[in-house]
């Protein structure tokens, strides 16, 4: 038992997540092996919404053998012995969880707010109202099309696999997709998974799937909003140190 507890300074260990309400959540996330059980569970809330009170984990190994269960707060990770491609499982014990139900994964089970044309067409403030009070005092003015190349010039530099920082926000993630979506609109695209659930989708917009990754970690942004270069995904934990 004692070999268990040697954990050297700054060792770490890439583990792969699953959550037992969120079937399609996967990801890659890498600790330090001095984080305590209870700042692991900190870290997986950030990212998967379960409350660290609601929240148990369970090791697995690379064949799919449970090694053990987080069940002490007060441990350090390494106490475990996980090891670079163990599985970490978020269990969400909460039944009133955010993550239960399928309503982060389903969104067909959100009920849509619907409107009437006529009472949209009473409303003030509306892009509708804009765009006609734009197209009366400049006829020519909707007339104008973004290029089918609109910002190509700006992908140059960016390609999949780039980590990156996207603004605003300083959302830090990896370019995923780069090119054109139809379905957005005219001109060139980047896909980003962020590192932690800043986005709006798993990868699919409109019907159309640009890029796989966890849910609402996907976005689709234009190239000036992004910067790639050396971008590692922030401990929220380590920087809390002084």
């Amino acid at each position: 038992m004692g070999s268990r507890l040697q954990i050297q300074g700054d060792e770490s260990v890439l583990l792969r997540i699953t959550h037992s309400n969120l079937k399609s959540f996967s990801t890659d996330v890498r600790f330090s092996l001095q984080l305590t059980v209870k700042a692991v569970k900190e870290k997986m809330w950030k990212k998967c919404g379960t409350s660290v009170n609601s929240m148990g984990l369970e090791l697995y190994d690379d064949m799919g053998a449970k090694i053990s269960e987080l069940s002490d707060n007060s441990r350090p990770l390494g106490f475990y012995s996980p090891q670079d491609g163990y599985r970490l499982h978020v269990i969400d014990f909460d039944p009133s969880s955010v993550t239960s139900g399928g309503w982060l994964e389903d969104t067909s089970l959100v009920e849509k707010y619907k409107i009437s044309e006529e009472a949209y067409d009473k409303l003030d403030g509306t892009f509708r109202r804009f765009k006609g009070k734009l197209a009366h005092q400049n006829p020519s003015a909707h007339e104008t099309k973004i290029p089918d190349n609109y910002v190509e010039e700006l992908c140059a530099k960016i390609k999949v696999g780039d980590r990156c920082q996207v603004e605003p926000g300083e959302k830090r993630g990896v370019v995923k997709f780069v090119g054109q979506a139809e379905t957005l609109g005219p001109g060139f695209w980047i896909g980003v998974q962020y590192d932690e659930p800043l986005g709006k989708h798993d990868g699919m917009v409109k019907g159309t799937r640009f890029f796989d990754c966890p849910l609402l970690h996907g976005a689709m942004v234009r190239p000036d909003k992004v910067q790639v270069g050396d971008y590692p995904e922030r401990d929220l934990f380590e920087e809390e140190e002084i």
